[in-house]
């Protein structure tokens, strides 16, 4: 006869199990979502005529914006869960996306990337708001797989851009089998998200939930910065990498459109592997790996003779730089337990900080200095998260070292895992 632990146990496992499944989808179809916009600016630019020296203006507005939907966010989730931010604010992203697509005005273009940028922000916010409560709901390091959904979505998204490029579809016709998929699919699966403290903690996580707890922004500041850091050098393969492989390393156009993809696959394949990782070294350990590996990727590619050695360095750059973001997530929500989604919307600003900061950056120091010699910044940046990985520690875990048990939610009446 089951006892009833671990019946409750089994119950509650299946609810994180779907929770985690359908937060997937959500990681996913939000990486579809974002690569789809930012691959096709150029069509955007031509189809609403918007001048080059507007252009900036209207790229800088979205992440601006979304870090104000990501404090919004941290006020709203006081009323209101992150499950159902997650759930209304992703079909806004996907229906703004569309709408980017389907208008004729420079004034209809700029509503929806405003509504794009706000909704974004609340997304993230309470996306990654979810994935750290379920990351401890769990008991183990599951917040790179959710990554890894996101980047595999991206992957995804730029090769739906390329084919709409290539056979010269609109950005409306290219956009709406994307939407009319995603959005039933995220509203769907939406039903299962779960609160992983309310899921399995009982009366005593929501009480701790709704007490919460104060986030002091000095105790906060040096994940804040390892984000910056970690969006800074992101942002600058995104922006930077073909025309570094084209203009500085003397390769062909259509060879220059690898480096990203390169980028892209190499931040799958990383996420897909470095739970395990956490699991089995500790965060402290992947994250120092991680930054000296994507540092080492910034000095191959400022050093590269051509661009074969340069894309080697853009594959180095791929596999450190995936596992900080995550990681970094993950640690605000130990460094503070009691108010994890106020500190998860707080450093998510510093994710459009660096974004901001990372394209203007590198262009202002290539075109005044060097573009090799750009690639160093961005290299240093990324080495000084060794100065603060301490700050990724668990409490009580004096090295960094393997440190993750599992609580007893993790194992059902068979006694297997979650």
């Amino acid at each position: 006869m089951t006892d009833g632990t671990a019946g409750t146990a089994g119950t509650a496992g299946g609810r994180l199990r779907w929770g985690r499944g359908t937060l997937g989808i959500s990681f996913f179809a939000q990486g579809v979502a974002f690569a789809l916009l930012v691959t096709r600016i150029p069509a955007i630019q031509d189809q609403y005529g918007i001048s080059d020296a507007l252009l900036p203006v209207f790229l800088a507005a979205v992440p601006v914006l979304a870090g104000v939907g990501s404090v919004g966010t941290e006020q709203l989730v006081k009323r209101v869960r992150p499950s159902r931010v997650l759930r209304w604010s992703q079909p806004v992203v996907l229906l703004a996306l569309l709408g980017v697509g389907a208008g004729d005005s420079v004034a209809q273009v700029a509503v929806a990337l405003a509504a794009f940028g706000l909704a974004v922000g609340a997304l993230d916010a309470s996306m990654n708001m979810l994935g750290v409560s379920l990351q401890r709901a769990y008991g183990r390091s599951i917040m790179l797989g959710f990554h890894a959904a996101y980047s595999l979505g991206g992957i995804v998204g730029a090769s739906l851009a390329w084919a709409g490029a290539h056979w010269d579809l609109t950005l409306f016709v290219s956009y709406l089998p994307v939407a009319c998929v995603l959005l039933p699919l995220c509203l769907v699966a939406s039903r299962w998200y779960v609160d992983g403290g309310r899921a399995v903690g009982g009366e005593e996580a929501t009480r701790e939930r709704e007490q919460g707890g104060g986030v002091a922004f000095k105790v906060l500041l040096p994940l804040c910065l390892v984000m910056s850091f970690a969006y800074i050098g992101d942002s600058t393969v995104s922006n930077w990498s073909a025309k570094y492989l084209q203009d500085v390393l003397g390769s062909s156009e259509q060879l220059s459109t690898v480096p990203y993809n390169v980028y892209m696959v190499m931040t799958l394949v990383g996420r897909a592997v470095g739970d395990v990782g956490v699991r089995r070294f500790g965060a402290v350990a992947v994250v120092r790996v991680g930054s000296v590996v994507a540092a080492a990727g910034f000095g191959v590619v400022a050093v590269a003779p051509g661009a074969w050695v340069g894309m080697l360095g853009f594959t180095l750059l791929g596999l450190g730089l995936c596992v900080i973001v995550p990681q970094t997530f993950a640690a605000a929500g130990r460094l503070f337990p009691k108010a994890s989604d106020a500190a998860v919307a707080r450093l998510n600003i510093f994710n459009y900080v660096g974004f901001l900061i990372g394209s203007p950056l590198v262009g202002a120091l290539g075109d005044a200095w060097s573009y090799r010699g750009a690639m160093l910044v961005p290299m240093v940046l990324v080495l000084m998260t060794l100065v603060y990985a301490p700050s990724f520690r668990e409490r009580g875990d004096r090295y960094g070292g393997g440190h993750e048990r599992p609580r007893a939610i993790d194992v059902g009446p068979g006694g297997s895992g979650v």
